[in-house]
């Protein structure tokens, strides 16, 4: 990445609403605190020199903040780029009307597939094609895999949930977003990101890490706050990570995803059990 336009707007995830509390039998007006969610818009700038195109290619619903990095990250799992030199520079776009656009622009030399644009092409359940089709979609745009040293013990594994809500500053004021975290093999956090979207947060998370050149993540666990979804697998896939834990439940596909490409699956994480359902020789014991 040559150059980055580092400022963003001033972000505001969280704001105060009244409502109405009610303890047993008794209402009371009070104040309370709610996650923002407000669309954004992601712009690719790509082509040679002479002959630039620009291209919208996805609204989101998020919660403001690491704007730039949702945009990079949502581009690294979308298999538009990868490796950091491709993205010549990130800027805030926004139109005086208060649309939120953050456009990105790739090196000239930086070939776009128009078909890997197309947000929901395989990575959603409500994309209408079998699981089949799916996995031969990821197939096609994964990055090789390499074989991973990466191993955790099992004590640290049980440590992460916790260490995972303890980051979560928003989530502690308003108990209304998803939370991705990156762990080293020692349990030591690396970074963590929040959303209203799971699939952002991820983004977010992998956004931040490519932009500083660190992809991909072959030496970290991603540890999700929720379920385990087929989309959070491919983002997991297009990252280059070994490993995903989730507190919730991983879906079937997601699970088909980890046993195609060798992704450690660990489901149901809570301080004294879990579920492996793939992966289980990166689990080592105390």
């Amino acid at each position: 990445m040559k150059s980055t336009t580092n400022h963003e707007n001033t972000v505001r995830s969280v704001q105060e609403v009244r409502v109405c509390r009610i303890e047993g039998v008794h209402a009371d007006a009070a104040a309370d605190l709610v996650a923002v969610e407000e669309p954004m818009e992601i712009q690719l700038a790509y082509g040679p020199p002479n002959a630039r195109l620009l291209k919208s290619i996805s609204v989101t619903m998020r919660t403001p903040g690491e704007d730039f990095d949702l945009a990079v990250g949502f581009l690294v799992t979308e298999g538009v780029v990868r490796d950091a030199s491709d993205i010549e520079r990130v800027q805030d776009v926004s139109t005086s009307a208060g649309q939120n656009v953050v456009r990105v622009e790739l090196a000239p030399e930086v070939e776009v597939r128009l078909a890997t644009l197309e947000r929901n092409f395989y990575t959603t359940s409500s994309c209408g094609i079998c699981g089949k089709a799916s996995l031969l979609a990821l197939r096609s745009v994964s990055p090789p895999r390499v074989r991973s040293e990466f191993r955790m013990a099992l004590d640290v594994l049980y440590s992460l949930p916790a260490a995972l809500r303890a980051a979560q500053n928003v989530f502690e004021q308003t108990g209304g977003l998803h939370g991705a975290a990156l762990f080293d093999s020692r349990g030591k956090l690396h970074a963590v990101r929040e959303d209203v979207g799971r699939h952002n947060a991820v983004d977010k998370l992998v956004g931040s890490e490519f932009r500083k050149d660190h992809a991909p993540l072959r030496d970290r666990l991603l540890m999700l706050s929720g379920r385990a979804s087929f989309e959070l697998l491919q983002k997991a896939l297009m990252a280059g990570l070994p490993a995903v834990a989730a507190v919730g439940a991983p879906s079937s596909l997601a699970v088909q995803v980890a046993k195609e490409f060798d992704i450690t699956l660990v489901g149901f994480l809570r301080e004294d059990h879990l579920n492996i359902y793939h992966g289980e020789q990166r689990i080592v014991p105390n």
